[in-house]
């Protein structure tokens, strides 16, 4: 580890994790650390792999710390998977992460390798990717399903890999899941299955995003109200990548009442709606964001990094969005410049009036606000999705922080 003094927290996929997590942040207080800077990784499926980013991460930021801070370090490890722009997992990634599926993804591996050229193939692979995301063969008639399910996972699976081909190639949207014409069918069937190599990211990222949101509202959001109980001196820096972002942000939600141990949020490339923390949602007056005025029980800003060179939140997560006709989530269908889909590491936050503007070269000039939504516009220095070891990003959290040099 590339900083001291550090500690790791871990949590399983409910959102629960071994005793004595939130003593061992509360005594970095009683050794005299100020503030506790806690990342949540994205896109690591192995343990070893998110300590490497926390060390990568880190190491910048002993240096830009200003007198009379002292910083302690915190990776918060939990059992995510690889997505965003990467490879499509392999199967035994996959099984790393989700092991109680083990024998569905099996067969999936082996229908995306063999690629039959049959409607009934397809089928068979819709049907897994709903048993992997726990879907109810029959959603509409399963009493009390607790969420909205994403079109692409119960629409015509042929229509669907259909839609994720086309726009894997860049050509023109086709429309929705089922408006597929026959004439896309019959000898052409077999280059589908690249498109079903995308569902299969897509189905991952749905059972992923919704345990982000598990773990950081009924795992991180009590420990850290245990930590402010304990250690109430102790200001508290999240900072979160990818779905990282989404659990930090929904930690928020978890906080006991009355507990405000965070003093400021970073949010590096978020894979999750830019109108989360919205009273109204432009198109919707009627309905707010998931994490509605939830920046108010930050203590200082809460900070959206994004940048326009993230192709993984500006053109695949916008297509799942839009079948998933989910406008309080993520993000948006190419070429269509419809708002509703976006995501807060694309473009910021959008839907909170006073929401302030900087870009990575402004920060070390002018820092940023001290409260409310900043958006900070690091195209500048981060070119994709998981370009977040940056010396320049440190900087954005420890002028969130208000702990740097003067």
């Amino acid at each position: 580890m590339s900083v001291e003094p550090y500690r790791e927290i871990t949590f399983d996929k409910d959102g629960d994790g071994p005793a004595g997590q939130s003593a061992a942040l509360a005594a970095l207080a009683r050794q005299g650390v100020t503030d506790l800077v806690l990342l949540a990784h994205g896109w690591n499926s192995s343990p070893s792999g998110a300590t490497r980013l926390c060390s990568d991460f880190f190491a910048p930021f002993p240096g830009l710390f200003g007198p009379g801070v002292e910083a302690g370090y915190a990776g918060l490890i939990w059992p995510s998977m690889m997505f965003t722009d990467e490879p499509v997992p392999d199967y035994r990634a996959l099984v790393t992460v989700l092991p109680e599926k083990e024998p569905v993804l099996g067969r999936l591996a082996e229908l995306l390798a063999l690629a039959p050229p049959h409607e009934a193939a397809f089928a068979e692979f819709g049907a897994l990717l709903r048993e992997l995301a726990d879907i109810p063969g029959d959603v509409a008639g399963a009493a009390g399903f607790p969420e909205p399910v994403p079109e692409f996972l119960v629409a015509d699976p042929v229509a669907v890999c259909a839609l994720f081909t086309a726009a894997l190639a860049g050509g023109p949207a086709v429309g929705d899941a089922g408006s597929v014409g026959a004439a896309e069918f019959g000898e052409g069937l077999k280059r589908y299955w690249k498109g079903a190599r995308e569902a299969l990211r897509q189905a991952t990222y749905y059972v992923m995003k919704r345990r982000a949101g598990r773990v950081g509202e009924s795992g991180l959001g009590p420990l850290l109200g245990e930590v402010a109980r304990t250690a109430p001196g102790l200001r508290v820096h999240l900072v979160g990548h990818s779905m990282g972002a989404r659990l930090v942000a929904y930690a928020l939600r978890g906080l006991p009442d009355g507990a405000r141990p965070v003093a400021s949020v970073t949010l590096l490339q978020g894979a999750f709606s830019h109108y989360a923390f919205a009273a109204r949602l432009p198109h919707d007056p009627r309905r707010s964001g998931a994490l509605r005025d939830l920046q108010r029980r930050v203590r200082g800003p809460v900070v959206a990094c994004y940048s326009r060179h993230d192709t993984a939140l500006g053109v695949m997560y916008p297509l799942a969005s839009r079948l998933a006709g989910d406008s309080a989530s993520l993000t948006a269908l190419p070429g269509t410049g419809d708002p509703r889909w976006g995501a807060v590491g694309h473009d910021g936050v959008q839907g909170v009036p006073g929401t302030a503007a900087r870009t990575v070269a402004d920060v070390p000039r002018e820092g940023v606000p001290g409260s409310g939504c900043v958006n900070v516009d690091t195209a500048e220095v981060v070119r994709s999705h998981s370009d977040i070891r940056r010396p320049e990003l440190a900087r954005v959290v420890v002028s969130a922080a208000r702990a740097g040099r003067p």
